[in-house]
């Protein structure tokens, strides 16, 4: 179909890019190995701002410049996080499935103005008395658990037995869940950010447990972050399914892109000879290596998004009020405005979109955790496992088909056995 009057696009002759038909976000394209070459094609085609399909032909923008986003996600007036805006309500049906992603929640994520402004200062001062020495002795000591595991058979999955595990487990421990109960609910946050068959059997596990969690820390405060969003001076403000909602999300959202980043700077490391020393126990690498993962293979790559609060154009496109703007983290790295040398190495620069930008980024005291987590991880199985390597050719190695976020579906490998650190051969 033409994107012009769904999308409310400019008039243009024939063949000019307002009149190309929209790529399905999440379709066959969306699969493929090469998404930065797809990028580049949107681009081409279409500019900083792209026509997509979301399921069931629902349209939305895809913005893939740097510029564009950076605009964005300065300008909450005009672009919300808030969903009700969408002008696309009365054409949803109820079992649409991008519903948990852009449905109205009464989460952080969606909540707007002063409101999220308190909101976020009572999740970030939490967040931020988090011991950082506490962080990684809590991530040594679940990674050095889980490689006990399989590091007596020569032989594992890094994603399935290693970075699906590590960081929920951290996060579970650190928000105030006994390790057994961390262990038990590691199963269902997987199945919860893998929207598989069991998800909504995922999620009301992990929402029963953070509410018992939630109820018990009110009686009897600890020291852990479900405690201090409780105890917090704002926390009044906000009902218990709301502080209920923000522990999910931070739980979940904190899991997953940890995970990945984890994988995905594991895969560099084994393919990219430029990180081969780490390695070896050099560990300048490892940091370079999670930070060129976060522009080349981000593992938040598509966010949905914001809502215009009115008409308005960007980058020559006429945007009508309560169209969906999807933000691509993953195309705007990738900007030759901003790259013009695509094969450069990034070294430290850390102007990367990969936590986002502006009222809605990733705190950053979650940042920190995150990468506190990932890198000791990553720290601790180069330790125990010092000649590891891929078990099949790099070119075997497959992405999730996700169009939202970048991670491999396995990541196997090889290695010496050795003996596990509890003594257990």
């Amino acid at each position: 179909m033409s994107n012009a009057p769904a999308h409310g696009g400019p008039e243009a002759p024939a063949g000019c890019p307002a009149h190309s038909e929209p790529v399905e976000l999440g379709g066959p394209r969306f699969q493929e190995d090469d998404r930065a070459g797809l990028y580049r094609e949107l681009r081409r085609v279409h500019g900083p701002i792209a026509p997509v399909e979301l399921p069931g032909g629902v349209p939305a923008w895809l913005v893939l410049g740097y510029r564009e986003l950076h605009r964005i996600t300065e300008d909450p007036a005009l672009f919300s996080r808030d969903s009700a805006l969408w002008n696309q309500w009365d054409g949803i049906p109820e079992d649409w499935p991008l519903l948990p992603m852009v449905g109205k929640q009464e989460s952080i994520l969606y909540t707007v103005g002063e409101r999220h402004a308190r909101r976020a200062r009572l999740l970030g001062e939490a967040l931020d008395a988090v011991d950082p020495f506490e962080l990684r002795s809590h991530a040594e000591r679940f990674a050095d658990q889980l490689i006990d595991r399989f590091c007596g058979r020569g032989e594992a999955d890094l994603v399935e037995e290693y970075a699906k595990v590590l960081p929920a487990l951290v996060l579970a421990r650190l928000y105030g869940f006994e390790d057994t109960a961390g262990f038990e609910l590691v199963p269902s946050v997987n199945a919860l950010v893998d929207g598989d068959a069991g998800a909504l059997e995922g999620r009301d596990r992990v929402h029963g447990a953070v509410a018992r969690l939630l109820s018990a820390r009110r009686a009897s405060p600890g020291a852990d972050v479900s405690s201090r969003m409780v105890g917090h001076p704002l926390s009044d403000e906000f009902s218990e399914a709301e502080v209920l909602e923000d522990m999910m999300v931070n739980i979940v959202a904190g899991h997953q892109p940890t995970a990945d980043w984890m994988g995905n700077s594991l895969r560099l490391m084994l393919t990219d000879e430029r990180f081969a020393a780490s390695l070896a126990g050099g560990r300048h690498s490892v940091g370079e290596a999670m930070n060129e993962v976060l522009w080349e293979d981000t593992p938040t790559q598509n966010i949905a998004g914001r809502w215009a609060t009115r008409d308005t154009s960007l980058a020559e496109r006429r945007i009508r009020r309560g169209d969906l703007l999807i933000l691509s983290f993953a195309a705007a790295n990738g900007d030759p405005q901003v790259r013009p040398d695509q094969h450069a190495f990034t070294g430290g620069n850390n102007a990367y979109f990969s936590f986002g930008h502006g009222d809605h980024r990733c705190p950053y005291p979650a940042q920190d955790i995150a990468e506190g987590i990932a890198r000791t991880g990553i720290e601790v199985l180069l330790d125990r496992l010092p000649d590891v390597d891929l078990a099949v050719g790099a070119e075997e190695l497959q992405w999730r088909s996700s169009p939202w976020l970048r991670g491999l579906g396995s990541l196997p490998v090889q290695f010496t056995p050795t003996t596990a650190v509890g003594g257990t051969p």
